[in-house]
């Protein structure tokens, strides 16, 4: 990291060490009683709105809403049609999965994120060729990749196909080789002069980890099943893979609710879990701090950051896909749902206002 971004991490809200009386949900999640200063009339009010029938105009649908306090289930809700062994698509999630993935390789010294991108496709005198890993998990590649229109308020739209980077990368031209794709991207400008949300730079870095780990696509499942969702218990995770073999790690893992909460429950706890070092010493902190020209600060590697005095960082997904992590409420909550692109905003609203119910009333 640089001396801006070490001085950053340093300001960060310290994570909650695990308490040693609690126990590791990997085989289940224990629940508990909500904290008597928790607004449980407004969190019950909340539950209610966001799984009404008909479905509420302002988040459409809401498959799950389950909230982890003090390692413990606090909170559950499902659809009518769902329920805890159901699995969801992530969307961009998956970016936050393939973060954690270059962080294990980093522990077993098998990558250094200062290095040069390896992308087979750029040539030797390739500007591209500057870019390292750091900087494309930091979104400030210098890559083009037109992904969204931003509405404001957390609202997008996605461009029309013509105008668009993702969707022929997901859909189109490049979903038989996501990766491949993603390595005609353009330069557009030097690496850390500007951010820029880049799908296929997700892409490229799960390529790169496969390459790292050998196998095709059968390492890459062995690897992430030994190293990442085993520990964890994640038992429903699903990765899924296009033609060529690569994880599309910008947008493809379905997993329960439950195992969503796991895997922010990771990053809660300094990114060890039952003892054992799954992401090496200083890695959720990398996550979680700021890029320095990321918009009003909203992004770190992989993850989005939301200023204020929780400390709050999140996993993200189209549709209304959240992870949301509060070191200082030392809560975890997990929102799955369906809701259109141009009214993102309110479920942003409605995860804030979530987070707030969990305040204590004397905070």
């Amino acid at each position: 990291m640089t001396k801006v971004q070490e001085s950053q991490t340093a300001a960060l809200l310290p994570l909650r060490v695990h308490p040693e009386s609690l126990e590791w949900p990997t085989k289940t999640w224990p629940v508990g009683e909500l904290d008597t200063r928790v607004d449980r009339g407004t969190l019950e009010k909340m539950l209610d709105h966001a799984f009404s029938q008909p479905e509420p105009d302002d988040l459409d649908r809401t498959h799950a809403v389950v909230a982890i306090q003090g390692g413990k289930i606090v909170a559950e809700r499902y659809a009518h049609d769902a329920g805890p062994d159901d699995t969801f698509l992530s969307w961009s999630m998956a970016k936050s999965i393939t973060s954690a993935l270059i962080g294990i390789l980093v522990r077993q010294g098998k990558l250094d994120i200062s290095a040069p991108m390896p992308v087979k496709e750029w040539p030797e005198g390739d500007p591209r060729r500057r870019i390292t890993i750091d900087q494309m998990l930091r979104m400030v590649d210098g890559l083009r990749f037109r992904e969204a229109e931003d509405l404001g308020g957390g609202a997008v739209r996605y461009w029309p196909p013509e105008e668009s980077d993702v969707i022929p990368m997901l859909f189109g031209e490049g979903k038989a080789d996501v990766a491949g794709f993603a390595a005609t991207l353009p330069y557009q400008s030097d690496p850390e002069t500007h951010w820029n949300y880049n799908s296929g730079g997700s892409n490229l870095l799960s390529r790169l980890v496969s390459e790292t780990v050998g196998g095709g696509e059968a390492g890459m499942r062995e690897f992430m099943n030994r190293e990442l969702f085993g520990p964890l218990g994640m038992t429903s995770a699903d990765p899924r893979f296009d033609e060529a073999g690569t994880f599309v790690g910008s947008s493809h893992f379905f997993a329960s609710a439950r195992d969503f909460a796991r895997f922010g429950y990771l990053y809660l706890r300094g990114g060890t879990w039952e003892g054992q070092e799954i992401l090496p010493p200083g890695w959720v902190d990398y996550s979680r701090t700021s890029s320095a020209i990321a918009p009003q600060g909203c992004y770190g590697a992989h993850f989005w950051v939301i200023p204020g005095s929780l400390g709050l960082f999140e996993c993200h997904g189209a549709g209304g896909q959240r992870i949301t992590i509060s070191p200082k409420l030392d809560l975890v909550i997990v929102r799955l749902g369906k809701t259109e692109p141009h009214k993102v905003g309110a479920v942003v609203g409605y995860c804030k206002r979530l987070v707030d119910t969990f305040r204590p009333t004397a905070d």
